[in-house]
């Protein structure tokens, strides 16, 4: 009667030798988990660089560059020192330089923008006002020279109903419209100090003050070509139309 025990024994032994068999493939899948996680490399943060695409934040008295989660603007191009005409988008809010004969022209992330049209920062565009220095200020308050029309590489590119233009340096000229203290036939101007004088120096009053001292009745390139009827004329340095005829209404 050894059949019984004979049995028993050869099934714990197959028993035994199945567990030892399922651990050992546990061990090996276990293995193979830890090399294929020792493989792969930890994820990393974005290394920090003056590009398309980076964000920046307001740190006190300048921009740095900072993780997106933690700034305020965007870099939208980067551009040469100093940025050409068109180089930045016109929606660019500030231009930064960065060193290395870089700018980054950059925009918020949030209104309100001031590179908008008319808001005094960014880059200039048509519809942004300019004292008569050539400086851009925000059309809200008054005193602004002139708006802008467009913005080209010389005065002899202006668009068609220009009245302006103010030379910002050897490539850029601003084309501007009516408005502001920029001259138009029929208003009038009080008395310069002189008969040459700066644009700036010509100042639009209105007619009926007592300071009116010239009603503007063109503008031309030489004082003999004024209309008949002007009494007098002044040239301004520098400007778009040199000469501008008056009407003198008291002496």
């Amino acid at each position: 009667m050894t059949t019984g025990p004979k049995m028993v024994i050869s099934l714990v032994g197959t028993f035994v030798v199945s567990a030892v068999v399922v651990a050992a493939a546990g061990a090996v899948i276990a293995q193979h988990v830890e090399r294929r996680q020792a493989a792969t490399p930890s994820a990393s943060p974005r290394a920090l660089r003056w590009e398309a695409g980076a964000c920046v934040r307001d740190s006190g008295p300048r921009y740095e560059l900072a993780p997106c989660e933690d700034a305020r603007a965007e870099v939208v191009a980067m551009a040469a020192d100093p940025p050409g005409l068109g180089d930045c988008p016109d929606d660019t809010d500030d231009v930064l330089r960065v060193g290395q004969g870089r700018t980054a022209c950059v925009r918020g992330r949030v209104a309100p923008h001031p590179g908008a049209p008319g808001a005094g920062g960014g880059v200039l565009r048509a519809g942004d006002c300019l004292a008569a220095d050539g400086r851009e200020r925000p059309c809200t308050p008054s005193g602004w020279y002139g708006k802008v029309v467009a913005v080209v590489t010389a005065a002899s590119a202006c668009p068609a109903g220009t009245v302006d233009a103010l030379t910002l340096d050897d490539r850029a000229t601003a084309c501007l419209g009516a408005g502001g203290q920029v001259l138009a036939e029929g208003m009038c101007v009080a008395r310069p100090p002189e008969r040459v004088v700066d644009r700036s120096a010509i100042a639009a009053i209105p007619c009926a003050s007592p300071g009116a001292w010239a009603r503007v009745s063109s503008f031309d390139s030489a004082g003999t070509r004024c209309p008949k009827g002007s009494d007098r004329y002044l040239r301004a340095r520098g400007a778009f139309r040199p000469v501008t005829c008056l009407s003198v209404l008291d002496d």
